[in-house]
């Protein structure tokens, strides 16, 4: 009889590898305690986090915390329902106002997770017939959300404008067409070129879906991200989001100005076949997601930390995703699975965390240590990170 875990085999061996060496488990890390966006205790040791994508550090908001103890008094743990039963309270449809004041859209859905957005919006509007475009180094939920459709899938080399419009061409002109991009690729942070890509993708009558996700609340004047920042908002059909980032909680969103979008309530299963958030978690979003209209000053330092942190990472020697800071990642490039682990559990003694992140998960097949920085972190704070990684690297042999 066959074995369904056999085909899991090789990754158990590579783990369990890994594990007798002494080395502590990167994927099993617990937080004892969170002290603040950019403390917390791990292993009993106060640690400075370097790797949540609390962007732009709305979890510890008073404001935002007080938001959420209300709405759990007033209306209760959970919804114990799905959207489109019992699950719409008055707080989701506050949520869906302020994401279309903040990005002065007409219509806002909110989902349970930003996995689910994707995973919905993709499969319900490219059917049978219909072309996906997506960039190849496009998150697991696009691509989850592509499998899940009928549509035919066409895959494009990451970033490249050419590739894409190549292969709009050799599409059928009557087709349905949905191209799919990201504002920020969330392993290297690299981002995309949005406006020549739009450009084409219009041009060649495709309709356009941006996830957002890695972007929200940082990049563009009022933080409503890259396609704000390259001003191709009005010409972008769809824009998805999550509220597990730059708004501090869990969800997820889509944005549209299509007049037909409202039939996506009904028609979108994961939407519709799924439990609703709970009403403190809307609630924090929405008070959020407010805040966020107001932070340029923010933003501001949260880009002074990332263009810190890059140099000074480049000056000791490290190998990094980009010739210069586009976004709040910065991902630090090691050499191999057992270097990348070797150095994360190094610098998780010197008091720093970050993320490992490993293939197949990221591009080329490269081991990344993945730097978020937080808008939160002062300037020490990433003096401190640099010492950490001069001291990790020289110890690991690194640099």
């Amino acid at each position: 009889m066959t074995d369904l875990f056999s085909k899991f085999d090789a990754l158990i061996q590579q783990r369990e590898t890994l594990l007798s060496t002494g080395q502590r488990d990167p994927f099993s890390l617990v937080m004892e305690e969170v002290k603040s966006p950019t403390v917390a205790v791990v292993n009993g040791k106060e640690t400075i986090l370097l790797g949540t994508y609390n962007y732009m550090g709305m979890t510890f908001d008073p404001d935002v915390i007080a938001a959420g103890k209300k709405a759990l008094d007033d209306f209760g743990t959970g919804t114990t329902g799905s959207r489109v039963l019992n699950g719409t309270y008055q707080g989701h449809r506050e949520c869906e106002d302020a994401l279309k004041e903040f990005y002065g859209f007409d219509h806002a859905m909110v989902f349970s997770t930003g996995y689910q957005a994707n995973l919905g919006i993709i499969s319900t509007i490219a059917g049978k017939d219909d072309y996906v475009l997506l960039d190849i180094d496009s998150h697991a939920s696009i691509y989850d959300g592509c499998a899940m459709g009928n549509a035919q899938i066409v895959p494009f080399r990451h970033n490249d404008i050419e590739a894409l419009e190549k292969r709009l061409k050799r599409l059928p002109e009557e087709a349905g067409k949905l191209v799919i991009l990201e504002g920020v690729y969330s392993m290297l942070g690299d981002v995309a070129p949005l406006k020549e890509m739009v450009r084409i993708s219009k041009e060649a009558g495709a309709m356009v879906l941006v996830d957002e996700a890695h972007s929200m609340g940082f990049i563009g004047e009022h933080g409503r991200g890259v396609a704000e920042e390259q001003g191709v908002m009005d010409d972008v059909d769809f824009i998805i989001g999550t509220f597990s980032k730059s708004v501090g909680t869990v969800g997820g969103f889509c944005v549209s100005n299509h007049p037909k979008f409202e039939v996506m309530r009904l028609v979108c299963r994961p939407y519709v076949f799924t439990a609703s958030l709970p009403p403190s978690v809307v609630a924090t979003a929405a008070t959020s997601i407010r805040k966020l209209m107001h932070g340029s000053e923010k933003r501001a330092h949260l880009w002074e930390n990332s263009r810190k942190l890059h140099a000074g990472l480049k000056a000791l020697g490290f190998t990094i995703g980009t010739d210069e800071p586009q976004s709040a990642i910065i991902a630090v490039i090691m050499p191999d699975l057992e270097g990348g682990a070797k150095m994360w559990e190094s610098l998780l003694n010197e008091g720093l965390y970050v993320n490992l992140a490993r293939p197949p998960a990221t591009p080329a097949n490269m081991t990344l240590l993945r730097c978020s920085l937080c808008a939160e972190h002062t300037s020490e704070q990433v003096d401190e990170i640099l010492g950490m990684f001069e001291r990790a690297g020289k110890a690991t042999g690194i640099i």
